[in-house]
């Protein structure tokens, strides 16, 4: 937790991993088969205990993107599945430890990312140990692509198709039995709020609408997508949220940066 900066993590501690109704990534729809690229991962420390849940994107056969905050240590590696449904399955596919349709791979944390300021190079990757075949996958975006939002007419015109595993609703302390934390891939269609948001991160955040208009996300989601609109670009990874009931606005840590491209070119992958 970064308390300091008044935010939650959207990665979600396995202790807090709880059972309720699916209604949402927050009130957003099933995902079902629209983005099957997407996927859960859970990080375990060097004797491969589980240490926390996040959700991310292949966008290759081998290389999962995330957010930094979900690789970081004491995480050592990863297992990660595809499935859209895990929650009815948990027994069948071996989670939250591992089983025959998940796969392991090695965590990788974006060289300038510090934890008390993870906002600033919220960026992660899992190589991972044997490919996964897709007809598609997630695609980087272009250098400085979202700049032309910044302001103006375009700005009105951007939405995002938000991707993620995470709690469908979350309460306060008192009543956190009624969390809903289903694992199942979920979407919803968050709009640009704001890109550049001051004392979290600056240019590198953009601040989503997280309602029940247009859904967003929550605990768990963190590392996962935020499509261009209705495109397999991904934007940016889900960061961090401003309060603990997944409402208001969300920070996302956009990666049409030159030092995140720079470095994701490293692991053999470049916008199309």
């Amino acid at each position: 937790m970064k308390k300091r900066l008044l935010t939650i993590f959207l990665c979600f501690v396995f202790i807090f991993c709880l059972m309720g109704q699916a209604k949402a990534v927050t009130d957003g729809v099933l995902d079902g088969e629209g983005h099957p690229y997407v996927g859960l991962m859970v990080a375990k420390d060097a004797d491969g205990a589980p240490l926390w849940r996040c959700s991310g994107t292949l966008v290759s056969d081998t290389i999962f993107l995330t957010a930094g905050h979900c690789t970081e240590s004491p995480a050592a590696s990863a297992t990660i599945w595809f499935e859209s449904d895990i929650q009815s399955n948990q027994q069948a596919l071996g989670y939250p430890n591992g089983g025959a349709t998940s796969v392991d791979g090695s965590v990788y944390t974006h060289p300038q990312f510090e934890s008390n300021t993870f906002y600033l190079h919220d960026l992660g990757v899992v190589v991972l140990n044997n490919p996964v075949v897709k007809e598609t996958y997630g695609a980087l975006p272009q250098l400085k692509v979202l700049d032309v939002y910044k302001k103006g007419k375009n700005k009105n015109d951007l939405y995002f198709s938000s991707v993620g595993y995470g709690m469908q609703k979350s309460f306060p302390d008192a009543a956190s039995f009624k969390d809903q934390a289903v694992k199942i891939r979920m979407i919803a269609y968050p709009k640009l709020i704001q890109i550049g948001v001051p004392g979290f991160g600056g240019d590198y955040s953009l601040l989503l609408s997280n309602n029940a208009n247009t859904g967003g996300t929550c605990f768990g989601d963190s590392g996962g997508p935020n499509f261009i609109k209705s495109t397999n670009i991904v934007a940016g990874v889900t960061s961090y949220g401003k309060n603990g009931t997944c409402a208001g606005t969300g920070g996302v840590y956009r990666i049409d940066q030159a030092d995140d491209l720079d470095w994701l070119a490293t692991f053999g992958i470049t916008p199309q």
